[in-house]
């Protein structure tokens, strides 16, 4: 294999011909730009430099046997040509704080959910906070996804005696000690350098189940192998691709790795207008004159499919036998639907308010269901919440409704982002102690004795609206 000079590398900086270097090794990726799901611009940004840092924020070192052919790796490059020139300016990014085990607070000095949202906020690079935290528009869906569970009130019942909760339920049939899951956040590599791995890792200590996302920034094969506890479950979210083949090959591939099922997201046919993610993303006019600022958000789902209806169910259970769960359901009578036509399980969800801005929430989705169909609560179709949810009390209001369990995005990436698996644990450890501390408070000793009672939801239900069409 040839040495080459940084120099020599430099020199294939466009689209035309576009080299980079990873770990000392340097590639030929000018087939591949066009066909990058991240989108050719993220690749054209370092196009004749090292790439190393990038590439490792996001991906797994094994992704590049997987996604590039084998003629090109070119040669490698001398480690001391990758010193960067004391005249090469700094990218914006790098303006922010990188992660910094010494400027951490202690984990024990953290308390409650909303101090790991400060510390990421305080700590995570701009694009990755932006990508991270930012909602659709004015937000407004974001901020009402929280407002709502606000609205409703506790209803606590004293001199029950209550000697130990039990807050164990199953989730598709598995075992879970809280009636939490991890939501399928994306990109989690760019929070710490385990990423998803480590989000398994904390998961299986502590008895949760976690979806992986479609953009998982590890392999799901990895993060299979970074499971801690016997038959730990972790089910594959799917979007469908614009080519259909990869969206196979996906559900192919988690089969493969021992998925436990599959939760199709239904919600973002397109990405949401997120402002704050596409402001500070950074444009790349110096090697391609044709590139448009987008937020990271825009250019993940450039790659769904919104041409699809309710057939591409029956398509998917043609291929495959694991249990199916459609997450984005914001209607009662999509929610009917979808019983109809025989799912596994329902996720209440709006996209964390990432997609279409003022759509209701999910806590008025369920209200809407209690009312207009209370069936569905009662039956085999298990279903889940998510957004917004940041305190115990939040999980046992939508238990007490009907939910069979809620999910966490957003703060497991923030638990963790510096502090990797620890974050993560302690983070449920928070949780795990607000949930149980409110149980005894309400007079319960599980989550079966959970009842629509023990709420009041009076603020929330004149959001209703007076009839639905079912």
């Amino acid at each position: 294999m040839m040495k080459f000079t940084r120099q020599d590398v430099n020199r294939h900086n466009n689209r035309g011909s576009c080299w980079v270097s990873i770990h000392g090794a340097v590639y030929d990726v000018t087939d591949f730009l066009d066909s990058h799901p991240g989108g050719a611009a993220v690749i054209l940004r370092c196009a004749g430099k090292d790439a190393t840092e990038d590439f490792d924020s996001v991906h797994a070192v094994e992704l590049l046997r997987e996604a590039l052919p084998e003629t090109a790796l070119k040669g490698y490059i001398d480690s001391a040509e990758l010193v960067k020139p004391e005249n090469e300016p700094d990218a914006i990014d790098e303006k922010q704080s990188e992660l910094d085990h010494e400027g951490l607070p202690l984990l024990q000095s953290l308390i409650n959910l909303h101090d790991f949202e400060r510390v990421a906020g305080e700590k995570l690079r701009a694009t990755t906070w932006a990508y991270y935290s930012s909602g659709a528009d004015d937000e407004i869906t974001k901020r009402n996804n929280a407002l709502a569970y606000q609205k409703i009130s506790l209803r606590p019942r004293i001199l029950r005696k209550i000697s130990a909760v039990n807050t164990a339920t199953e989730i598709l049939g598995y075992s879970t000690t809280l009636p939490v899951y991890v939501c399928p956040v994306g990109l989690a590599k760019l929070a710490h350098p385990e990423g998803e791995c480590a989000l398994a890792a904390a998961a299986g200590r502590d008895g949760l189940v976690q979806v992986l996302a479609n953009g998982s920034s590890m392999p799901i094969e990895k993060v299979m192998r970074s499971r801690t506890s016997p038959n730990q479950p972790i089910f594959q979210q799917l979007y469908v691709n614009k080519d259909i083949h990869k969206s196979v090959e996906t559900v192919r591939r988690a089969e493969r790795s021992g998925a436990s099922a599959i939760w199709y997201t239904v919600d973002s046919p397109m990405v949401g207008k997120r402002e704050m993610d596409e402001r500070l993303n950074l444009s790349v006019t110096a090697t391609d004159s044709t590139a448009e600022g987008q937020g990271v958000a825009k250019v993940m789902a450039s790659s769904i499919s919104p041409f699809i209806d309710w057939e591409i169910l029956t398509w998917l259970r043609k291929l495959t036998d694991l249990p199916i769960v459609i997450k984005g359901i914001q209607c009662v009578e999509d929610a009917l639907l979808a019983y109809e036509h025989g799912v596994q399980g329902i996720v209440l969800s709006n996209h964390g308010g990432r997609s279409q801005d003022t759509a209701q929430s999910p806590l008025l989705t369920l209200l809407e269901i209690r009312k207009f169909a209370p069936h569905l609560i009662e039956n085999k179709m298990q279903i889940f919440i998510d957004g917004g949810i940041r305190r115990g009390t939040d999980v046992l209001k939508a238990i007490a409704l009907g939910a069979t369990a809620v999910g966490l995005g957003r703060p497991f990436l923030f638990s963790l982002s510096g502090y990797g698996e620890k974050g993560v644990r302690r983070m449920i450890e928070i949780l795990r102690q607000e949930i149980e501390m409110n149980m005894v408070f309400l007079g319960v000793t599980s989550l079966e004795e959970l009842r629509p009672e023990m709420v009041n939801t009076s603020r929330l239900e004149k959001h209703l609206i007076g009839s639905v069409k079912l």
